[in-house]
């Protein structure tokens, strides 16, 4: 059997109370859909039918909007939080059907526990904070230190994509986070549950979490496994633009010298630029790839930047990246390391976990001003591969730090494959060429 066919036939759900609903129309409901998730929805649908009443091998999907209304019904009616992957198609619905007075998108976590305590602070209502599980260590103090019980006992329903989820195949980096998951949770001292893929199930764990919260005024969590939800897409505009994010990381690689050094951030980035290491049959000595550590490629360049003077460091960063731990910015700007060089390669959206829209999005928003404002020496932005190639030699020839801002599309190639090298060889690989000087 199959992985992909493997990963369908999952829990079983016995519906005593509902025997005539064991065969579900999964096609439901999702008016705008992704074709290959579609696809796969559509090949369960068939095999429930076949399977009829033999519950133990019905795979369901949770519908965003039966989901969404669930919420509303104990009461929650303010969403705030990061993307997440598996999270995408619930999170993609709130993009498209909430306001924005009741729905904002998060720099990091740990700022969407504080909105939500602030929300509570105001209301005395429980709103939702959704995530990743590698996102759970920016939360940490906030949850520690405000909104639990002993603190200021501030409830909040948490909902974490559990990326890594032990039996289950990922990146090294989510299976060390997912293994930890649930005793980090623990630790804290925060009660979870897993969310049920079918909509009796996750009415009934609501309304169990709703009772922990409203007895104890503490947090609550949910662990949502690898497709929990039916696929929803929302339509986000964002301007037109000529260059792919991999364009731009090819004319930027391409235009760097033989011993300039390259620390890319998490996501598609990193996974497009070992792909054109390949295609160029060059080695990936040269790039630390930052597979997690959404936030930090900055800090990590900095850090080599600041030992090795002689070289050229170049931090290839994505506009949700740099804005998830902008502090970083005036740390770097008031370092005055002339040979730190920052390329933010910005599409306005969270990308790599379904293209919900970032604070750059915003009209009103500049990383030239920002960066200028923490001390960066100089910024330009390109938009054109003329621009780009112009704007990396101009980084080469000037004195750091300053930035070059790289306006792209939306979107990434289908089949982009993940780096087949470790964790461990990439970094002794990047550790030997540091040595060099």
């Amino acid at each position: 059997m199959s992985a992909s066919v493997r990963c369908l036939y999952q829990t079983v759900r016995k519906l005593a109370n509902n025997p005539s609903g064991v065969i579900r129309n999964l096609s439901r409901t999702s008016p705008t859909w992704d074709s290959s998730q579609e696809s796969q929805v559509e090949e369960q649908t068939r095999r429930n039918e076949e399977h009829g009443q033999l519950t133990e091998l019905v795979r369901d999907f949770l519908n965003p909007a039966d989901f969404y209304n669930a919420l509303r019904n104990i009461g929650i009616n303010f969403f705030c939080g990061v993307p997440d992957s598996l999270l995408k198609d619930f999170c993609a619905f709130m993009a498209q059907n909430e306001v924005d007075e009741n729905h904002v998108i998060t720099a990091n976590e740990g700022n969407a526990i504080g909105l939500a305590a602030g929300y509570h602070l105001a209301t005395g209502k429980t709103s939702l904070v959704y995530l990743q599980n590698s996102g759970l260590g920016n939360t940490v103090n906030p949850l520690v230190s405000l909104a639990a019980h002993e603190v200021y006992s501030i409830p909040m329903l948490l909902l974490i994509g559990w990326r890594g989820e032990p039996g289950k195949r990922d990146e090294p980096q989510h299976l060390l986070q997912g293994h930890v998951t649930p005793g980090l949770l623990d630790t804290l001292g925060i009660k979870y549950a897993t969310l049920p893929d079918y909509i009796e199930g996750a009415t009934k764990t609501l309304q169990s979490a709703k009772k922990h919260m409203d007895e104890f005024n503490s947090p609550f969590a949910l662990l949502v496994r690898r497709q929990t939800f039916l696929p929803f897409k929302s339509r986000i505009p964002t301007p037109v633009l000529s260059l792919t994010r991999e364009d731009a990381v090819k004319i930027i690689v391409d235009s760097l010298g033989e011993y300039d050094i390259v620390v890319s951030t998490t996501g598609m980035l990193s996974r497009e630029l070992f792909e054109h290491r390949v295609a160029r049959e060059q080695g990936h000595e040269r790039d630390f790839l930052t597979v997690g550590s959404m936030g930090h490629a900055s800090s990590i360049a900095l850090g080599i930047a600041l030992q090795k003077p002689t070289r050229q460091i170049f931090c290839l960063d994505g506009d949700g990246s740099v804005i998830m731990h902008m502090g970083a910015m005036a740390i770097i700007g008031q370092t005055n390391s002339e040979n730190f060089k920052h390329i933010i390669l910005n599409n306005m959206v969270h990308d790599s976990v379904g293209g919900q829209a970032t604070a750059a999005h915003g009209d009103n928003f500049s990383f030239l001003e920002i960066a200028k404002g923490n001390g960066y020496k100089q910024g330009k932005v390109a938009t054109t591969e003329v621009e780009i190639t112009e704007g990396v030699r101009w980084l080469k020839s000037i004195k750091g730090p300053a930035v070059l801002e790289v306006k792209i599309r939306q979107g990434s190639r289908k089949g982009l494959g993940r780096p087949t090298r470790t964790p461990l060889q990439n970094k002794a690989d990047f550790m030997n060429f540091l040595s060099y000087s």
